[in-house]
């Protein structure tokens, strides 16, 4: 929708703000750290070997930064090496069912080849990407980033 100004307004301005089943909007720049943003929801990628969870090896779940969901039990976590956190399969997965689990597959080129882009499955929030070269017996790496994650130690 164009203003007499030749700017956008209205529904185009949905891209910055996520809608849930109520209706409610959020403003994701207000809700996130400037870092958490840019990876988040513009797809950034955070520096490798510089995020808080890489050597992190407490007990408990990993949950999206933005919504709070749960995605990554930290059973599922190993070092890949590759300088971000890295995951043999999504919290909820089942073999190799991913319906109950909290992530989406989408393809991605950005990356200068055709890649697997990891999203939030409840607000969309860019997490990393899955590449089949991981540990058995998923063979799969979630190479995900610190900052799209919030870690909640186990309950004693």
């Amino acid at each position: 929708m164009e203003s007499k100004t030749g700017g956008v307004t209205g529904l185009c301005l949905r891209s910055l703000t996520r809608y849930d089943e109520s209706g409610v909007t959020t403003d994701w720049q207000k809700k996130l750290t400037p870092e958490q943003y840019v990876v988040t929801r513009e797809k950034g990628t955070e520096v490798p070997f510089s995020g808080m969870y890489l050597n992190h090896n407490e007990v408990g779940m990993y949950h999206c930064v933005c919504c709070d969901t749960p995605l990554f039990n930290s059973e599922s976590k190993y070092d890949s090496g590759t300088g971000w956190p890295s995951f043999s399969e999504a919290h909820g997965t089942w073999e190799s069912d991913e319906s109950h689990a909290n992530i989406l597959r989408r393809p991605d080129n950005s990356l200068g080849s055709t890649g697997t882009e990891v999203i939030c499955k409840h607000c969309d929030a860019h997490l990393g990407h899955v590449f089949d070269d991981g540990p058995e017996p998923t063979g799969q790496r979630f190479c995900i980033n610190s900052v799209a994650l919030k870690f909640q130690p186990r309950a004693k």
